[in-house]
């Protein structure tokens, strides 16, 4: 019987071996939290993998040990909130309250449509409230784009949104921050491209928008598709998985590593544990304490400690923060 030939190993250069030397935390200033799976959508590109049939959230235990940890470490500077629909999921509203009492920035990550959904129709109204800066999907400013990655109906949606949010002041008033976000396309060919230049982009954007619907935000953020949840999946469907890691390799560009968000960021899942990033959080790869033991929000309680973890994990689609001009939860690195 003939036997079949194995399947071929990643052909990248490992990340940490790319860098020459490990990848080093900062004294830690930003906690992302993402409160759980539950959402209203069920985006192509979501590399939480979310949706409305998904029901893990935050406990009630662990949202108090995050609000300990917001009081105990004046460090903190920004809590960034995140899912799912982060609003959807429990513990949104007592954290944004215990955070904002202090005077940190809070960050939320909202999908827009959620304020359409019946209960949640006072967001808004809270966001502007308690000064949220809102973090908003909107991964086209064309209609039929945004609708094919997230669904029929949801850009009519995201710009009532919009405009609901400009008539509280967002984009206007200083102190109400408004920023959208762009994933291109999942690649569906091996002509792969870099996501485009954010500046450039931010000008078209706000060209349309304006034009159109009247519409003012402050900054747009271009975010790398990277290959891990249903990306990934897809990815592998069309065998496209290993091309587009080796593409985003060949990209590196060494510029943007001391500007890796994971490097001052501990992001925290809804059950406690502790990730570098929200990717290493969904690919399943934990933080590390110094004697190599994964870290809970309860250990770095009992050592009174956020800066407990002295080096980054890294695994290959980490090229995708590193492509280009980077990637990040705030957008292009360089």
């Amino acid at each position: 019987m003939v036997q079949s030939p194995p399947s071929p190993a990643i052909a990248v250069t490992p990340f940490a071996q790319q860098l020459g030397q490990p990848l080093t935390k900062l004294p830690i200033t930003v906690l992302q939290v993402n409160l759980g799976r539950k959402c209203n959508l069920a985006c192509t590109h979501c590399h939480v993998e979310a949706g409305p049939k998904r029901t893990e959230e935050l406990s009630p235990e662990v949202c108090d040990q995050l609000i300990e940890l917001i009081q105990r470490f004046p460090q903190i500077a920004t809590v960034d909130l995140t899912g799912g629909a982060p609003e959807m999921n429990y513990g949104f509203r007592p954290l944004v309250e215990a955070a904002r009492q202090l005077g940190k920035t809070v960050m939320v990550r909202s999908n827009l449509t959620i304020f359409f959904v019946p209960g949640f129709e006072d967001l808004p109204e809270y966001f502007a409230r308690h000064q949220l800066h809102v973090v908003a999907s909107l991964p086209c400013y064309l209609e039929d784009n945004v609708d094919k990655q997230r669904g029929s109906g949801v850009y009519t949606e995201s710009i009532r949104a919009l405009q609901r949010l400009n008539q509280l002041g967002y984009g206007h008033d200083p102190a109400l921050r408004l920023d959208l976000v762009y994933n291109p396309p999942v690649p569906r060919s091996a002509e792969f491209s870099l996501t485009p230049s954010q500046a450039v982009l931010q000008s078209d954007y706000e060209a349309y928008l304006r034009s159109h619907f009247d519409i003012a935000f402050n900054q747009l953020y271009t975010i790398t598709n990277l290959p891990i949840g249903r990306v990934k999946q897809y990815l592998e469907g069309k065998n496209l998985y290993v091309p587009y890691l080796q593409f985003l390799a060949h990209h590196h560009n060494s510029a943007t590593v001391p500007h890796l968000m994971c490097r001052q960021e501990l992001s925290i899942d809804y059950e406690g544990h502790i990730y570098d990033c929200d990717f290493n959080q969904m690919e399943a790869v934990p933080s590390l304490g110094r004697s190599g033991q994964p870290l809970t929000v309860a250990d770095l309680l009992a050592a009174n400690s956020l800066d407990a973890i002295e080096t980054v994990q890294t695994r290959p689609y980490c090229y995708g923060c590193t492509a280009g001009s980077g990637s990040s939860c705030g957008g292009a690195l360089t």
